[in-house]
């Protein structure tokens, strides 16, 4: 059978040149921190408590895969409206209970994927359709996000963190 070509520049497995490597690194962290830092403030958490378990996120994601997988477990702006509405309900009891319950599903979802496979996902989900469909979200979505990142959070002045 006739593999698939790929179009993919380096591998999971490959390592760039290090210029290369740390030119790629340096664009992740800055699209990664500002969304780990924009997220709680919008909600109204500390940014610092996001930054530190995205940190340890991240640390046990790569004991896990043991360094097979590289990616960052950040903050993620699909659960803006929700949490946001909770804080201001109920508050960080129900926030921490929401951010608990995604954690756990994410894990059967791991366990699923683990047991089962992939296949079942690139059916449901083909790349073709679900990437440009992401794109299209983010670009919709970008003239909000820069917006909502200039305006003051109740709790926190944005400016205390530059």
């Amino acid at each position: 059978m006739r593999q698939k070509a790929s179009n993919a520049i380096y591998d999971v497995q490959e390592r760039p040149p290090f210029w290369t490597w740390f030119g790629l690194s340096l664009q992740h962290l800055f699209s990664m921190f500002g969304a780990t830092v924009l997220v709680p403030l919008l909600v109204g958490l500390n940014p610092g408590v996001a930054l530190f378990t995205s940190g340890v996120g991240t640390l046990l994601h790569l004991l896990i895969t043991r360094g097979r997988i590289p990616a960052y477990m950040g903050s993620s702006f699909a659960f803006i409206i929700p949490m946001a509405s909770l804080m201001k309900t109920i508050g960080y009891p129900a926030v921490a209970q929401g951010i608990i319950s995604v954690g756990v599903v994410y894990l059967l979802v791991a366990l699923l994927v683990t047991v089962t496979g992939t296949k079942w996902i690139n059916q449901i989900f083909p790349p073709e359709v679900v990437g440009p469909i992401i794109m299209v979200i983010g670009l919709s979505l970008a003239g909000s996000a820069a917006s909502s990142a200039t305006m003051l959070n109740n709790h926190y002045d944005i400016r205390v963190f530059w």
